[in-house]
């Protein structure tokens, strides 16, 4: 399946989680079964392009589809959590979202030094989860210069927003608005 007939995949909820917002469900894409192996085909391919030694999926989507490009290209995964998730000392980092902020850890030991670490997720809005992802990984020695996504959201100047912090942006689809 060509990206886009995967776009055709995902619902859009309009309203959701507040008015005027049009929500870009990936359930609809993950629960097809052609349609999800295809996208974590397609990630994949753009993720051994990049050269990626390890996959990091930020909490919690990017688990779904992080976890199955490693596993699709016999690699490991690197699970960015939320915090107190993990049962060892952790390397943590606070960023701040539209309204509050939040906070992201991992196991600095799943990390070596220099490691080519490629970020999956589905969907980069703000950018804000992915930068500060990019961020802590790059703080435990990783090399973080390229980041997936199933989705952009190009008005929300997330994927710029990634670029401009070195990160190499590719998303196998795109909508307009938010």
């Amino acid at each position: 399946m060509t990206p886009d007939d995967l776009k055709q995949l995902v619902r859009t909820v309009p309203d959701f989680p507040a008015p005027g917002i049009l929500f870009r469900d990936i359930t609809t894409l993950i629960g097809h079964g052609a349609g999800f192996a295809a996208s974590v085909e397609h990630l994949a391919e753009r993720a051994a392009a990049a050269r990626a030694e390890s996959v990091a999926g930020m909490e919690a989507r990017g688990f779904i589809f992080g976890a199955a490009v490693a596993a699709r290209l016999g690699i490991g995964f690197v699970p960015v959590r939320k915090p107190g998730k993990l049962p060892v000392a952790t390397l943590g980092i606070d960023y701040a979202l539209e309204y509050g902020s939040d906070r992201l850890e991992i196991d600095p030991s799943a990390i070596s030094s220099g490691e080519r670490v490629v970020i999956v997720d589905d969907l980069i809005a703000t950018g804000g989860t992915a930068l500060a992802a990019a961020e802590l990984l790059r703080q435990a020695g990783a090399q973080v210069d390229h980041a997936l996504f199933v989705i952009d959201l190009p008005d929300l100047a997330g994927a710029q927003r990634l670029r401009d912090a070195g990160v190499t942006v590719d998303a196998l689809m795109e909508f307009a608005g938010h």
